[in-house]
């Protein structure tokens, strides 16, 4: 259990200060994360890898000479937002262009896409290589749906060995797919974590019992068994990893592999190194030669107790990348020359621009969208509790504090913009800017996106009707759709955003009031909400654990239910009565 924090909303920020300034060698602190503290080749590729807090010494650990340039730091089990990843590549880059890679979580691949696209339309050649290495989370046919674990290390090594050594971004980009494309691993643990503040973990396991192919972010296994012997255990992870050899790899006899036996918080080395004692013996057994094997805490899921086994198949290319020196604060190998220390390079933060002109009305109205926030943050703060609860049933418990974070984050923006005088249109967007920055995740990406799309309708000049809002939520549903890729029916915020833009564009062409047309729109977003309790998810991290969630409803999709009743309220207080033409 977590015992050493202040405030946990606080707790990462905190960690990664502490990081830093303990850590000056081979870092420095930037927007979003951290970069190398030390001299880069102009011309080098930069590779920047990212996730959320947790997973100590992933990522910031992994950031130095012959490892990544760069590392974008989220909260707690939360993707780091597309701001952050921008940031810290913005900083890292030297002009080779930019290898993003991270372990395939539904919001960091969100957010890092995101990203990379505003570094190509800054000039920033950039390319993405998503970390796939989680046997159990999806089939051989599947493994494009895999999550990124403990292979992450595999694939950011060979990775930073590829840069150091003056590859260009598309020989980067062609030796870490190739690392993921060879690489398999599979985890079990034997007791869930706890995050700070939290008076329970994230999921339990009973004595004796362990979770088999459990995720990184405090979600549960797939499924239990009994607790075997270190050689037991040694034997099934071996095991199940050997009946998958990659498809590249023929014959699998003969071949070097790279092995990383990776503790996940609270399993202690002296008992990895009794578990790697007859993991390196069935490994020669079946013929093949372990090269430079890794044996420690290198990806964890902050104090959980369980183990994981990677192996890497490697080819000539790949093994001396593999054995390349390295020197990172929570990773080294062999012998690097120091380099210099680097010069500073800061990157303007997002939103740093002046605010707009606008109108007196848009002025009024944008007082309304700043009631509105603070209703929606209210109404946030009191459910976090529960919808951390609902997350945590087939999840990894952090939705409620998620969207805490974005809204207050949002209020505040808000509340900035509209005190210099912004008309409701910026005074929103700067608040879906903020929500996305502070929110993380997937959700605080598609939040920010949403209320974005929104913000583009109500402008600082014309003063908003009940059209203009209609149309801005169509936007927002068309932009989470196209983003995240879920549907009616896939159990995400989606089931709750259709059903609430389609009453809203009903009511509005039957010339229903702006108050009375998003009540009843937000009472049918909060029916299809309930209703997602009988769905089976398919995207996101309940997806591998699907039948887990059947009879508990979608968090994403009930948090959207309480925003919409929270502004209704706000609406109904504000807003007088009755046509299509009706203003803010």
């Amino acid at each position: 259990m977590t015992r050493l924090f202040n405030d946990p909303a606080s707790f990462a920020e905190e960690m990664v200060e502490g990081f830093v300034a303990a850590s000056g060698r081979w870092v420095r602190a930037v927007d979003g994360g951290v970069v190398r503290s030390t001299q880069v080749a102009p011309g080098t590729v930069a590779v920047v890898i990212g996730g959320g807090s947790g997973h100590y010494p992933a990522f910031g650990g992994l950031v130095g000479q012959g490892l990544a340039h760069g590392a974008a730091i989220g909260n707690l089990f939360a993707s780091p937002s597309s701001q952050q990843v921008y940031s810290v590549a913005a900083a890292a880059q030297t002009g080779g262009g930019v290898l993003l890679t991270y372990g395939n979580y539904a919001g960091d691949v969100l957010n890092f896409d995101l990203a990379q696209d505003r570094l190509r339309a800054d000039g920033i050649d950039c390319r993405t290589v998503v970390v796939t290495d989680d046997i159990s989370s999806a089939s051989p046919a599947e493994r494009g749906k895999r999550r990124g674990i403990a292979g992450d290390l595999a694939v950011f090594k060979v990775a930073g060995a590829a840069a150091e050594a003056g590859y260009s971004l598309a020989d980067v980009t062609r030796v870490a797919a190739a690392t993921n494309a060879r690489t398999r691993s599979l985890g079990v643990a034997f007791t869930g974590c706890t995050l700070p503040g939290a008076s329970e973990p994230l999921f339990t396991v009973e004595q004796g019992r362990m979770a088999v192919g459990l995720g990184i972010h405090g979600e549960p296994g797939i499924s239990e068994q009994d607790v075997p012997s270190a050689d037991g255990l040694a034997e099934l992870l071996v095991e199940t990893l050997l009946r998958e050899v990659p498809a590249e790899v023929q014959p699998a006899g003969g071949s070097h592999v790279a092995v990383v036996l990776n503790g996940l918080g609270s399993s202690k080395y002296e008992e990895l190194f009794v578990v790697y004692r007859r993991v390196s013996r069935l490994l020669a057994a079946a013929g093949l030669e372990v090269v430079d094997p890794e044996v420690g805490e290198l990806c964890t899921s902050f104090d959980m107790a369980g183990v994981s086994l990677t192996l890497c198949w490697l080819d000539e290319e790949l093994e001396r990348l593999w054995r390349a020196p390295a020197d990172g604060a929570g990773y080294r190998k062999g012998s690097v020359p120091r380099a210099a220390a680097a010069g500073r390079v800061e990157v303007a933060p997002d939103g740093a621009h002046e605010v707009p002109r606008a109108s007196e009305e848009s002025r009024v109205a944008a007082g309304v969208v700043v009631d509105a926030l603070a209703a929606v943050f209210t109404t946030i703060d009191h459910h976090a509790v529960e919808l951390g609860r609902l997350d945590s049933v087939a999840g990894d418990g952090d939705h409620g504090l998620g969207m805490r974070r974005g809204a207050l984050a949002a209020l505040d923006a808000a509340r900035a913009a509209q005190a210099r005088g912004a008309g409701a249109g910026t005074v929103l967007d700067r608040a879906a800017r903020a929500w996305a920055h502070r929110g993380g995740g997937t959700s605080g990406a598609l939040w920010g996106l949403a209320l974005g799309a929104l913000a583009g309708h109500l402008g600082d000049v014309r003063v908003p009707r009940t059209a203009d809002v209609s149309a801005g939520v169509a936007d927002a549903l068309r932009a989470v759709v196209r983003s995240g890729g879920a549907g009616v029916g896939d159990k995400t915020m989606v089931d709750a955003l259709v059903p609430f833009s389609e009453v809203l564009d009903r009511e509005t062409a039957a010339g229903t009031s702006l108050a009375a047309a998003w009540g009843a729109a937000a009472a049918a977003a909060q029916q299809a909400a309930e209703q997602t309790a009988a769905l089976v998810p398919k995207l996101g991290r309940a997806r591998p654990h699907a039948e887990r969630s059947v009879g508990t409803a979608d968090p994403g999709a009930m948090s959207l239910a309480l925003v919409t009743r929270a502004v209704q309220d706000v609406l109904a207080e504000r807003s007088p009565s009755v046509t299509t033409e009706e203003r803010l």
